[in-house]
């Protein structure tokens, strides 16, 4: 049946998803997970290599190439999933088939054992699929929901109940961990009840398609989704302004992307932390504390980037943020105190939440008219996730090859530089003061 666009109960309903799943990254991707794996994983071997199907990789290395393999799932997936979601028209129930996965995934986690790897990064392998096949649907939703006046603002929205509800929880677990002693293993079961509970919300107000088909696979309708890809590829080809502003996502993207997911991992080993008097293990208490802040400052990043793309324009908001990213990878590559790295983090707040909302609400608005969002974000999240695949493969494989991640990073600044002067091509070409609808 039909519906209004921007609805409020609808809108809200749909930034409310970033609320629920938001807790996935921050605590399985950014803080409690990637801290407990490296101290259930460290000193195995030397240079904390670990075994895994018969090789042995440092334990960083490990899992930035766990990442990069789901990610590759997702972009091999969604494309057939869409096909058959869009002939369905069961997009919604896609979406939370997904959203199942990545929970009942990070549930799963509570039985992590460094002893059994090959079982227990299964898990953290799940989550993420679950956690990025989700999103394809969730995003495809904004252009049905919204018109484009409202993308950037409801774009940002989303991203801010995102930021402070993940810091809500990660504050509530990590008092219950380090004042009450409670095991970080729980800390990975609140987060799928969180993320499928708090994601009833959003499936009780978004609407259903318009059509309603039963579900009856068959090789033209898997093929379709591949199908749809280049059909959207070729309309893409013709507006030249969204190709050449997809070649600028997919490159700034991989440097944004595997920062995130790597970040932590980063910080713990290559930070000097002190040392607690008491316990004589490391003290990375402070690392926990500049993620709530870099979470809080993203919030006031993505809304300052919204009203800052009224005054000069969305690409040239992206230009601004691709080199703040640029000089924030150059300055990391340096430092190795605790307090350099808190500046730092400061700068990777403001640019992180900014550059996701400005660069999903501007595709959005150059879309063409249609009816076929799904596909049409399908190619958006399948070339994020090409970018996810390369970025911490090329990550880990320099990390595993040189024994450290500042030669990473180098390789990271290099991929902002090219989405960089990508993005000032199109500015120049165009002479774009703002993309409107």
């Amino acid at each position: 049946m039909a519906f209004l666009k921007n609805d409020k109960k609808v809108t809200t309903a749909w930034a409310f998803y970033d609320w629920a799943n938001s807790v996935y990254n921050l605590v399985i991707t950014t803080v409690i997970f990637p801290m407990f794996y490296l101290a259930a994983t460290a000193g195995q071997m030397v240079q904390d290599r670990v075994k895994f199907f018969g090789f042995k990789p440092i334990n960083s290395e490990l899992y930035g190439y766990v990442l990069s393999a789901s990610f590759l799932v997702v972009v091999l997936l969604v494309p057939i999933l869409s096909g058959i979601a869009d002939y369905t028209g069961k997009k919604k129930k896609f979406m939370q088939f997904f959203c199942y996965l990545g929970a009942l995934s990070c549930i799963g986690l509570y039985f992590f054992d460094p002893l059994h790897l090959e079982f227990s990064m299964l898990f953290f392998f799940l989550a993420s699929i679950g956690f990025w096949g989700s999103l394809v649907y969730y995003n495809s939703f904004l252009a049905e929901i919204a018109t484009p006046d409202q993308h950037d603002k409801l774009s940002a929205k989303g991203f801010s109940l995102g930021y402070i509800g993940s810091v809500l929880l990660l504050i509530t677990l990590l008092i219950a961990i380090k004042g009450y002693g409670m095991p970080a293993k729980f800390a990975f079961v609140a987060v799928g009840v969180w993320w499928a509970g708090f994601a009833q919300i959003t499936y009780y107000y978004l609407p259903k398609s318009e059509h309603q088909r039963p579900i009856k696979i068959s090789y033209s309708i898997v093929k379709n989704g591949y199908k749809e890809l280049r059909k959207v590829w070729n309309e893409l080809k013709q507006i030249k302004k969204i190709k050449r502003f997809l070649l600028a996502y997919f490159s700034y993207n991989m440097g944004v992307q595997t920062v995130m997911v790597m970040a932590v991992i980063f910080a713990n080993k290559e930070i000097n932390w002190p040392i607690d008097a008491a316990t004589g293990e490391v003290d990375n208490s402070g690392l926990i504390v500049s993620v709530i802040i870099i979470q809080l400052i993203a919030v006031i990043g993505a809304i300052v980037m919204s009203r800052l793309s009224k005054v000069i324009g969305n690409v040239m908001v992206l230009i601004l943020a691709v080199f703040l990213w640029i000089a924030i990878c150059c300055v990391a590559y340096f430092i190795h105190e605790p307090s350099e790295f808190y500046l730092m983090a400061a700068g990777v707040g403001f640019v992180m939440g900014g550059i996701q909302s400005m660069s999903r609400s501007t595709y959005s608005k150059l879309l063409p008219q249609t009816d076929d969002h799904a596909s049409y974000f399908s190619f958006y999240d399948v070339l994020e996730k090409v970018g996810l695949v390369i970025g911490p493969m090329v990550f880990a494989y320099t990390n595993g090859l040189t024994g450290s991640m500042r030669t990473s990073v180098l390789i990271i600044t290099v991929f902002f530089m090219v989405g960089f002067f990508l993005l000032l091509w199109l500015n120049k070409v165009y002479k774009v003061e703002k993309i409107d609808a």
